[in-house]
């Protein structure tokens, strides 16, 4: 009975992490890492069953695994840290163009990612008014406008004037949202920009700042809060792998 009750607790695990992905908005990665954890734990049951017939080879199998599994920790907490270091953005620089990084789109409606994207470009455009600023995202399948289009759409009902406002539609990812973006205010400006402003969530500035550099631009970073907390984790920890992804494979 005992070893049987021990099997409750990945099993609990396992099962909060599939109702966090697939039940609760924006809490994906929370639900990933719940069944990691169950996962892991699982290994070591498993291998203290097998000590009980290979004792030498269960105890460098554990070995190994634990190596391999705290290098893993402790790179995806170095990751993390360099990641909350990005996420104070750069403060006030002197540029002339935002790229305001798009998100998610419900509908015609913005998602709270987006939403929170909106909240902080209103405050700095209202802020800054000599600033024009390029609306970056293309529409998904499932939306039914394209991320700028919602941007604009909401900006200007907020009394942004829209003649401050340029639109690039086509963006899928963040690397197209730089090039795109640098490509709308060529058409305007004739030169790139040597500093343009770069507006995202919090958590994406570290990505978004790698990637700038490697479209050869400077970017001054200018965070948008993700307004609930449980989401701001879930999307801090996914940005771990999101990270190493763009550097393994590029944009």
């Amino acid at each position: 009975m005992k070893r049987f009750c021990k099997w409750l607790l990945p099993l609990a695990f396992v099962l909060l992490g599939v109702f966090l992905f697939t039940t609760v908005h924006g809490h994906d990665f929370l639900g990933l890492l719940s069944c990691g954890i169950a996962a892991v734990i699982s290994c070591y049951y498993l291998l203290a069953l097998m000590h009980r017939r290979n004792a030498s080879a269960a105890k460098w199998l554990k070995i190994s695994f634990t190596v391999l599994l705290c290098i893993g920790v402790a790179a995806f907490m170095i990751t993390e840290i360099v990641i909350l270091d990005a996420s104070s953005g750069d403060g006030n620089q002197n540029f002339d163009y935002l790229i305001v990084l798009g998100a998610k789109v419900n509908g015609t409606a913005p998602s709270l990612s987006l939403g929170d994207r909106l909240d902080a470009a209103y405050d700095y455009l209202t802020a800054h008014p000599h600033v024009t600023a390029v609306l970056s995202g293309g529409q998904g399948a499932d939306e039914g406008i394209s991320e700028a289009q919602c941007m604009f759409n909401e900006l200007t009902k907020r009394g942004i004037a829209p003649e401050r406002l340029l639109l690039e539609d086509k963006a899928t990812s963040t690397w197209e949202n730089l090039q795109f973006s640098l490509a709308v205010i060529e058409e305007i400006n004739v030169a790139r920009p040597d500093t343009v402003g770069l507006l995202s969530s919090e958590y994406h500035l570290f990505r978004a700042k790698l990637t700038a550099t490697a479209c050869g631009i400077e970017a001054a970073t200018i965070p948008a809060r993700t307004g609930w907390p449980t989401i701001c984790i879930n999307y801090f920890l996914r940005e771990v792998p999101a990270v190493w992804k763009y550097i393994i494979f590029g944009g």
